[in-house]
């Protein structure tokens, strides 16, 4: 039974609403509409963009005016303009680094609730309260910039506790937490509901954490430049009896999993890196894991698993040659380098050039935003074959191919700042695999993918594994981890 009201839940609603961006010829919504009730709790699912975030942000008040796009019918909160209430709604977005604000983590939590014009001794019993809600157990004086992943997107969710709103939109909230994570956070969720009878719409691709706190399942989907509702009932009857159906649209539904790629035919080849005594750390002096001793071959996968902000992203950064060590040292192998006679310091990529790095490491980081480079989505993938030389005939060809692979070809005009998290996700795994790295290095590659673009994308990483390549991925997928027999390195155990 749910606890007694603190505060009015927001009332949600589309009529026949629309966006499209300024820099994109597709719309991203058109003509969806919808209402959700005060209180009410919703999952909302769909193919990788199919418009829930551009939805989420609508409610949120975030799209921005029209001189970033066009806008048909009408969005609404509690029958106002979304874009015209204040305070009623809480949003964590999908990136978690476009909602750090303050440099500080408690100043961070606090700045919500300080435009809310939140009585100062109230606003910091709600930061405390909020932070343990959410597991982060940091000192309120800790760098916001210090922080992984994870801990951001935690950080992300205690501001928007913190301002006990009338409506919280969560854009795949748990994308980045270890398994622990994803429960803490879902319960923290829960019990704020409980506490305040807020509404809830929460889009998640991997969705068994959330069904037992949401009442409601609406799935879109598009016809044309049309958005449409592919079912909207009580979990039971969308995700049972619909099951199959979703799942063949790409929707995530319990009980159909994802396609798995055919294991390695071969032993792992050759070392291509070696990780000694390695400690890393993300600033100088201050280590945060080690020592490790890895060792990376062609034909391997290698998983890099552990708790949130024990180390992992940092690991990968090192073994990158975008890192320097904290202590022991990077060395790659005599065939990495491609030059018999190098010199012993240019055995560690940290002393490589760009360009030399760019066809023996190549590296996709935990958020797309922070390597996207040009103004479209074909401009970006040849930003590197272009640094590389290569022909215009070889990079159109190499582009064509990997745009085709990773159904990005409909978005070759488009501005990447405008597709959604998990087309983002594609185009950085597209960009690196267009120089063709002997070794890659993949920071959470299958954030934000539905079942079909998860499988492909898994399909791609293990023929490059095949083709023998090394893989070093960086996740919380047990799937991904399972699908490309990945052997494990433990940080933070």
């Amino acid at each position: 039974m749910r606890a007694e009201k603190t505060t009015s839940a927001a009332a949600l609603e589309a009529q026949s609403w629309g966006w499209r961006y300024a820099t994109r010829q597709k719309w991203a919504l058109r003509d969806v509409s919808l209402r959700i009730e005060p209180g009410e709790r919703v999952l909302l699912l769909g193919a990788s963009g199919s418009g829930k975030s551009t939805l989420l942000q609508g409610l949120g008040g975030v799209l921005g005016g029209a001189d970033e796009g066009d806008e048909l019918g009408e969005l609404l909160v509690d029958s106002i303009s979304a874009s015209a209430t204040h305070g009623r709604v809480g949003m964590v977005l999908q990136d978690p680094d476009t909602q750090t604000i303050l440099a500080q983590v408690g100043d961070d939590v606090a700045f919500g609730c300080e435009n809310l014009g939140v009585p100062r001794d109230e606003i910091w019993s709600r930061v405390d309260a909020a932070l343990d809600a959410v597991g982060l157990d940091l000192p309120l004086d800790r760098s916001t910039a210090a922080l992984s992943g994870g801990q951001k997107q935690r950080l992300a969710l205690a501001g928007v506790l913190a301002m006990q709103p009338g409506a919280i939109l969560l854009d795949e909230p748990t994308a980045n937490l270890d398994p622990g994570g994803v429960i803490e956070v879902r319960d923290a969720v829960k019990a704020a509901l409980d506490a305040t009878g807020a509404t809830l719409v929460v889009i998640e691709h991997r969705i068994d954490a959330w069904l037992p706190i949401v009442d409601r399942v609406i799935v879109l989907g598009t016809q044309g430049e049309t958005t449409v509702v592919l079912a909207d009932g009580t979990p039971d009857a969308v995700l049972g009896a619909r099951g199959k159906e979703l799942a063949e649209a790409g929707v995530w539904v319990p009980g159909h999993p994802p396609v798995f790629p055919a294991p390695p035919a071969v032993e792992p080849g050759e070392e291509l890196l070696r990780g000694r005594d390695l400690v890393v750390s993300r600033r100088r002096g201050v280590p945060v894991a080690g020592p490790f001793g890895i060792s990376v071959r062609a034909g391997e996968a290698i998983g890099i698993v552990g708790p949130n902000g024990a180390g992992k992203s940092t690991l990968g950064l090192t073994l990158a040659g975008l890192i320097r060590a904290e202590g022991g040292e990077v060395e790659a192998s005599v065939a990495l380098v491609s030059d018999a006679g190098a010199a012993a310091d240019k055995r560690n990529p940290i002393n490589w050039s760009s360009r030399a790095l760019l066809t023996r490491i190549g590296t996709v980081l935990q958020s797309p935003e922070h390597q996207l480079l040009a103004r479209t989505v074909r401009e970006e993938l040849a930003v590197g074959p272009r640094a590389l030389g290569l022909d215009d005939e070889e990079i159109t060809h190499r582009i064509d191919e990997l745009l085709d692979r990773l159904r990005l070809t409909a978005l070759a005009g488009a501005n990447p700042y405008t597709l959604s998290g998990g087309e983002k996700r594609r185009l950085t795994v597209a960009a690196a695999l267009a120089t063709r790295p002997r070794v890659l290095v993949l920071d959470e590659p299958t954030f934000g993918q539905d079942a079909k673009t998860w499988a492909e994308l898994v399909a791609i990483i293990a023929r490059l594994r095949d083709d023998g390549a090394a893989i070093i991925v960086i996740s919380h997928d047990e799937n991904v981890l399972r699908a490309l027999h990945a052997r494990r390195v433990e940080v933070g155990a």
